[in-house]
């Protein structure tokens, strides 16, 4: 089985492909935008199996099929729910919402291989069948927060609840997570997934640098600058400061 991912985000790829791994699926090649997409279809024999994202970066993946006749099964793998009724029109297997729960991954991957034919011979314009319309626009906002993170500690694996953690931060080009007992962890993400994977009415990025959850959040003082100083109960690495833009979207978080 062939398989390709188009995603303007290269880390969101790269996690993608990493939970494809874990099903054994390997990922032969990672496209990014629709030009590139154009191009690569136009020289390239075409996969069996497509995971795409909607809004790429020069424009949405719809374009591609305005160039090229895709024969490819298609996940739909994007943060919007409007294109649903169009992605149903193409040769849609499933239309995943960000952040990707890897349940409904392998759901959507098992069903591809449950439809895959049984000879050369039958068409392989696969189709989303009524009972996934159904449920799609029956709860088309429906998401599934992340809750816990597995951290790798050695040749150990650990894992972290959301209720544990103090915060997120990033620093020397890798993400952390702070918990209540004082420890950092590594993860393997950015605080722009995080933004989509976590539930952001209990979470808030107050700077480039931070995303703190409510129930951490012990003090708040009034900054320079007109900006604000989050004060958590164990972090002390460095003052954990609201921006001054996000101020005002802080305050109506925090109700």
């Amino acid at each position: 089985m062939t398989t390709l991912i188009i995603e303007d985000e290269k880390p969101a790829a790269r996690l993608l492909q990493r939970k494809l791994e874990k099903m054994e699926i390997a990922v032969e090649t990672m496209l990014h935008s629709v030009e590139e997409s154009i191009d690569w279809f136009g020289n390239n024999e075409h996969p069996d199996l497509i995971f795409l994202d909607i809004q790429l970066s020069d424009g949405l993946s719809f374009e591609i099929f305005e160039k090229i006749d895709i024969k490819s099964a298609i996940i739909f793998t994007t943060a919007y729910d409007e294109y649903a009724l169009k992605a149903f029109k193409l040769n849609s297997i499933d239309y995943l919402l960000k952040p990707i729960d890897e349940d409904e991954l392998e759901m959507a991957v098992t069903k591809f291989k449950a439809r895959l034919p049984k000879s050369n011979s039958e068409n392989q314009n696969l189709q989303l069948d009524f009972e996934q319309i159904r449920r799609m626009l029956s709860n088309p906002f429906e998401k599934n927060y992340k809750k816990r993170f597995t951290v790798k500690i050695g040749q150990h694996l650990k894992v972290i609840t959301t209720d544990e953690i103090e915060c997120f931060f990033s620093e020397n080009k890798g993400t952390y997570i702070h918990t209540f007992d004082n420890r950092n962890y590594l993860i393997d993400s950015t605080l722009e997934i995080l933004e989509q994977e976590l539930d952001m009415k209990e979470f808030f990025r107050v700077s480039r640098k931070y995303i703190v959850p409510l129930h951490a959040i012990k003090e708040i003082q009034l900054y320079t600058n007109s900006r604000l100083k989050v004060i958590l109960p164990s972090y002390k690495e460095d003052e954990v400061i609201v921006s001054r833009e996000k101020v005002q979207d802080f305050k109506g978080w925090l109700g």
